[in-house]
């Protein structure tokens, strides 16, 4: 921390208070002796996170987009928004954890499938179906026998 008067980078605290979401601190150089004040907050804003698309363009990640889409897949299955919404946390969670800036769009569709196929098979094959863009019954059907339910 920076002395706003003299520009010494050594300053003690003086008093600590909370004040709405932030810590107040009194500080006094070390060397100058002249007080001031700081104001500090935890950051909890993630960088942005970039989705790499399957035609190689980048977007930002849209938790609802996501949302959406498992929405989709649990519709009428015994999956809650609850559900839904802690999957999504795991990924970001995971991203976050990583230090990610990017990740691909098949990274997420794997990551959403592992955790639908523990949560529910038919809300995992639906997501499947659409995930794989499947173009014949056989691939279908290899999906579903996959699963050992």
């Amino acid at each position: 921390m920076l002395c706003p008067y003299c520009g010494f980078d050594d300053s003690k605290v003086i008093d600590s208070r909370h004040f709405d979401l932030k810590i107040r601190r009194r500080r006094e150089c070390t060397k100058c002796e002249k007080r001031f004040t700081t104001f500090e907050s935890i950051e909890t804003e993630m960088p942005e996170l970039l989705v790499n698309k399957k035609d190689n363009t980048f977007e930002r990640f849209n938790r609802a987009k996501l949302i959406q889409s498992m929405s989709i897949a649990v519709k009428k299955r015994p999956v809650s928004i609850m559900d839904i919404n802690s999957i999504v946390d795991e990924i970001e969670s995971y991203c976050s954890a990583n230090m990610m800036s990017h990740i691909t769009s098949a990274q997420i569709g794997e990551m959403v499938l592992d955790s639908l196929k523990k949560l529910d098979p038919v809300a995992y094959i639906r997501f499947a179906s659409v995930y794989h863009d499947f173009s014949d019954a056989e691939s279908f059907i290899s999906l579903i026998n996959e699963l050992d339910v």
